[in-house]
């Protein structure tokens, strides 16, 4: 067995072992399928190249060609895997159909190839394509084209999700698809081989770490793999991108129905409520819990948030936590708390994310803060 079939046969095991650990798993939902038929696609797409290294695939003339219609697959599971995720109510069969309209293009053109008998394809193959260089390079062409617009596509899907849960939640963490980015990072990667390298070799054992880390992450992320399942991403209100507005770019609310009287009006009521009331120490605030607190729409508290403080509301509630950290830090009664225990008191939930966001709004780590603030001898 020889250092190109090894990666292959790693690759087979894993993604067939985390396929069946998610088709086996109880209280699955649609967005555990749609891995498992990816998993299973990558796995078969290995399995079809060992056959090829291996002459093996002579065997079964039937599926001569078929290896060339794979990598226009992977993409458009990987849409898939995204919005069942962060946009359910986007996943439709007009949806999927827009997405199946390349793989089944790419199958026409092939048509004349597949249309031959066993021996004649054998023919072709063992005669690199001959007769076919022109179909070739026109499918070629189409594969580096999918393979950027998924690029850009999926980034652009899990940017949309971060900026979302940044427009409603105050705290992230459980909640973010971070992993997911750097899976689509890898897949990047992936596609960068496949147009420039060209080599099937790194091709084929990058998918196999790719695989490895599918698991790793998934794994990792409770709900995956693991029979605690969770809703919460899937459960997300959807927002237009566009609301979560940054301070650089402040966009007016087209239709909003919301004049400057009334959102001055909310403008004070929220400051009103967020000092006197502390809401921002609740760790799991809402946008919706905001709206509730103040019996106003939440996509309102969100105008006047992104409008009049510049921020969205993740960066709002978290800034409200970071200065109260700053006054309680220095009081002579807490010199005996440790830095976490007290941003813990101010809503933070774990210490990697007081520690960024301190970082981010000061320019200082919260030490150092702490430390500047102590009286000069």
């Amino acid at each position: 067995m020889n250092n190109t079939v090894i990666p292959n046969f790693i690759g087979i095991f894993v993604s067939i072992f985390l396929a069946l650990l998610l088709f086996t798993k109880k209280g699955k939902n649609r967005s555990d399928n749609i891995l498992g038929i990816w998993l299973l696609t990558i796995g078969f797409h290995l399995w079809l190249y060992y056959m090829m290294l291996s002459d093996g695939i002579y065997q079964f003339p039937i599926l001569l060609g078929s290896h060339l219609i794979f990598p226009f697959l992977h993409g458009p599971l990987l849409v898939f895997y995204i919005i069942s995720l962060t946009k359910p109510h986007q996943f439709t069969k007009k949806m999927v159909t827009l997405h199946a309209i390349l793989p089944i293009v790419v199958c026409l053109i092939y048509f004349p190839f597949f249309s031959m008998t066993a021996d004649e394809k054998i023919r072709v193959f063992q005669n690199q394509g001959q007769g076919f260089e022109h179909i070739i390079s026109v499918v070629n062409i189409l594969l580096s084209l999918s393979g950027l617009f998924y690029l850009f596509y999926n980034f652009k899907l899990v940017n949309d999700h971060k900026r979302n849960i940044m427009a409603q939640f105050s705290n992230q963490e459980k909640i973010n698809l971070n992993w997911l980015r750097i899976l689509v990072y890898m897949m990047a990667f992936i596609w960068i081989l496949i147009i420039i390298v060209q080599s099937d070799f790194l091709i084929f054992s990058t998918t196999t770490v790719y695989l490895i880390c599918i698991g790793y992450f998934g794994i990792k992320q409770v709900g995956i793999f693991s029979n605690t399942s969770t809703n919460i991403i899937a459960n997300i209100p959807i927002q237009d991108p566009n609301s979560t507005i940054i301070p650089e770019q402040i966009k007016k609310y087209a239709k909003s129905g919301l004049n400057e009287e009334t959102a001055l009006e909310i403008h004070e009521k929220l400051n009103q409520v967020m000092i006197d009331e502390k809401l921002f120490k609740e760790s799991e605030l809402t946008l919706d819990e905001l709206s509730k607190a103040l019996d106003v729409q939440p996509n309102y508290i969100s105008q006047v948030i992104n409008e009049r403080e510049g921020v969205n509301f993740y960066d709002y509630v978290n800034k409200l936590r970071v200065e109260e950290f700053k006054k309680i830090s220095v009081l002579p009664e807490n010199q005996n708390f440790t830095l976490i225990s007290l941003a813990y008191e101010c809503g933070f939930n774990s210490k990697s994310a007081f520690n960024r966001i301190f970082k981010k709004m000061t320019d200082l780590s919260p030490s150092e803060y702490t430390k500047s603030q102590l009286p000069t001898k």
